[in-house]
């Protein structure tokens, strides 16, 4: 009777923590992000409040709308001919030659969306000539016979390695980047379907590696 009581509180109480713990985390990354814009809008908002002597709230509404409204007028040039020609112009000539612009843009377009995106594909890495497979994202061909990798670190993906690996010890999946940087967040869970992919796409290379990881050669 204990045991069985025991089991369902661990249960219960751990089904609880999956569900809470992700609200707790949506209202710190909320909280976070409310700050941020805080304070990004805050000379404008104190602008707002010396010149019309408005209250912080109604100003920090009013800077935010102005910000949304400067991000339209944006938008709305570049979607014409000559709006396109001029940033592409900045972008090409100025913009594209400072390294940081570049890792930013194409982080920024990885995160919400794009065409163009920072990995290539997913793949399974062999490291350091070891059995053990990484799961990683490929992001270069650097040069005839060697892969640029990037292996996050779970859960928080932002945070990993990038490796120069030959080839030969990376195995390309097709499988969604996105469906693979879950696996990241999960922790692993998910994996199964990384390996299932390999085996849809090679049975025989995936046969090979199981058994060699199974006996540990």
């Amino acid at each position: 009777m204990w045991t069985k009581f025991n089991s369902f509180m661990k249960t219960t109480v751990f089904g609880g923590f999956l569900i809470v713990l992700p609200l707790i985390i949506m209202v710190f990354v909320l909280q976070w992000f409310y700050n941020f814009v805080l304070n990004a809008i805050a000379p404008v908002t104190n602008v707002l409040i010396d010149t019309a002597r408005i209250s912080h709230i109604v100003a920090s509404i009013i800077a935010i709308a102005i910000i949304l409204v400067i991000f339209f007028l944006v938008g709305l040039a570049v979607q014409t001919n000559l709006g396109r020609y001029i940033f592409q112009t900045i972008e090409e000539r100025g913009l594209k030659k400072v390294k940081l612009y570049k890792i930013i843009k194409e982080t920024v377009i990885q995160l919400f969306g794009g065409e163009k995106l920072i990995f290539r594909s997913v793949a399974l890495v062999k490291l350091f000539e070891s059995d053990t497979l990484l799961t990683g994202f490929i992001t270069d061909e650097t040069v005839p016979g060697i892969t640029t990798v990037f292996v996050p670190s779970g859960p928080a993906p932002t945070g990993g390695f990038v490796y120069h690996v030959p080839s030969r010890n990376v195995y390309k999946l097709d499988y969604p980047p996105e469906q693979a940087m879950r696996t990241i967040f999960s922790l692993g869970a998910g994996s199964r379907e990384l390996f299932q992919s390999l085996n849809k796409k090679s049975p025989e290379l995936y046969e090979q590696l199981i058994k060699k990881m199974s006996e540990g050669n």
